[in-house]
């Protein structure tokens, strides 16, 4: 398949996905009842922002031609993609880069986000017959030229011990720090909490953690927050709600919440759900150079960095870990067939 062809067929999904047809909606409804985490808000969610910041051709078009994509056939070579299953299509991005890039790939699909992918390459086989030479799926990945992995610290090391040797991106555990300086508008903080709560805080690109100067008034943002309360009525979320605000209470430690959020001072960037960590600081400029070098950080939320409410919503070259995937497909000396 010609690049032109490869891009019109992701054109064609997303419009199918915007059409939003009775089979596309039974698959949805399918995904959020295997995966209670997966709630129909939510799949809409990621599913849009699929459709809105990658699958539009001015984008797809201007991207390939960043990397100069014609010049490149399709090839052999097979690239094996290890997907998370943390959010709905988490792993969407990287089958596209490998789509795009005109290489193979072989998937070993999240067991908690299976069915959307699955579904979406079945109708790619529908509409092109050469997809299914192109994509296929396996439970175990042997026999690819490089590997694109993706998943939590411990399964990293499973992932470094058997792709080591080959070409490969290995992604670990990452998350996300908004850094506020006390003059956010109420609609920032409105969307603040849209970059802490989406996805009930599954994401990397979740703020998880607070930045905040000292004397910070936190009464604006629980407030925010307080739109979210509806989350209690999902067993999980109030599991875990529940569960952290005893440990708060039986530990004795200072800790706010307004009903379904708890704010905790920690200086974990990392943050279960429910809960959201905060650090005060005095030198902004400080924290902001260690955040810029820390391998833990996905995204940073606040004036001057990512705005707020567009956390959850990358483009094309937002690349997970801050690797370019792209460059590492069309990388002659990593892998074959380039």
């Amino acid at each position: 398949m010609e690049l032109t062809e490869r891009i019109n067929l992701m054109i064609r999904l997303g419009q199918y996905m915007l059409d939003n047809s009775n089979e596309w909606q039974a698959v949805k409804e399918r995904a959020s009842r295997e995966n209670s985490w997966f709630v129909p808000e939510f799949v809409e969610l990621s599913v849009s922002n699929i459709c809105t910041e990658f699958l539009q051709r001015k984008k797809l078009e201007a991207w390939a031609e960043r990397y100069n994509l014609k010049a490149f056939q399709t090839n052999d070579s097979i690239v094996g993609i290890v997907m998370a299953g943390n959010i709905p299509l988490v792993g969407f991005h990287d089958f596209l880069c490998v789509f795009l890039s005109g290489r193979r790939m072989m998937i070993k699909a999240s067991s908690k986000d299976e069915i959307l992918i699955k579904h979406i390459v079945k109708k790619l086989l529908e509409w092109e017959e050469p997809v299914e030479e192109r994509i296929s799926f396996a439970e175990n990945l042997k026999g690819c030229d490089a590997y694109i992995a993706t998943g939590s610290n411990n399964s990293s090391r499973y992932f470094d011990y058997y792709f080591g040797k080959y070409p490969n991106i290995i992604r670990r555990n990452r998350t996300s720090v908004a850094i506020l300086d006390g003059n956010e508008t109420l609609d920032e903080l409105n969307a603040l909490a849209d970059d802490i709560q989406f996805y009930f805080g599954l994401g990397c690109r979740n703020v998880t953690k607070l930045y905040v100067p000292k004397e910070y008034d936190f009464i604006k943002l629980l407030t925010a927050l307080k739109r979210y309360e509806h989350y209690l009525d999902f067993h999980k979320y109030k599991h875990n709600y529940d569960y952290h605000l005893a440990l708060m209470m039986m530990s004795n430690k200072f800790y706010m919440n307004n009903g379904s959020v708890i704010f905790a001072e920690n200086a974990s960037l990392f943050s279960p759900v429910s809960q959201v960590h905060y650090e005060f600081y005095d030198d902004a400029t400080s924290i902001i150079s260690s955040l810029q070098n820390n391998q833990d950080v996905q995204c940073m939320v606040g004036h001057g960095f990512t705005p707020f409410g567009k956390a959850q919503q990358p483009s094309l070259n937002d690349y997970a870990d801050g690797i370019d995937t792209m460059h590492f497909l069309l990388n002659e000396s990593a892998l074959p067939n380039a």
